[in-house]
């Protein structure tokens, strides 16, 4: 019995590290991803355009990873409120593959004021997400 708690001890030791190792990758690959997709709209800080273009820096929208996650998979339409504000605009999808979105959720859920608190979106975890 023992024996086989150490080796769930080890095993969990060794999923969490890799984890934490592959946040910062997934961070700076998500980087490349809004630099090339997201900056027009969102701009250099997320600090978006007031009444057009929402703020991802410091936004209470990215809380729902779901909602976050659909908005760029799928794009967005219809009023939405970020930070208090309503905005009513329309985001298409970035056609992304479900690794380039969790980059990318991850890099804005881990820049301008934002924090993830060390969690990791996945692929899987975006595969998972349904319209």
């Amino acid at each position: 019995m023992k024996s086989i708690l150490v080796c769930l001890f080890i095993f969990s030791a060794h999923v969490l590290s890799a984890q934490d190792k592959s946040l910062p990758k997934s961070i700076e690959r998500g980087s490349i991803i809004y630099q090339a997709s997201c900056i027009g709209c969102h701009m250099g800080k997320g600090e978006g355009i007031a009444g057009i273009f929402p703020p991802l820096a410091k936004a209470d929208y990215l809380n729902n990873t779901k909602k976050t996650i659909q908005a760029i998979k799928f794009g967005l339409e219809g009023e939405i409120t970020v930070n208090d504000e309503v905005y009513d605009n329309m985001m298409p999808s970035a056609n992304l593959s479900n690794q380039e979105v969790a980059d990318v959720v991850n890099y804005i859920k881990n820049s301008w004021g934002n924090s993830s608190k060390g969690k990791t979106v996945t692929a899987k975890i975006v595969e998972a997400v349904k319209e």
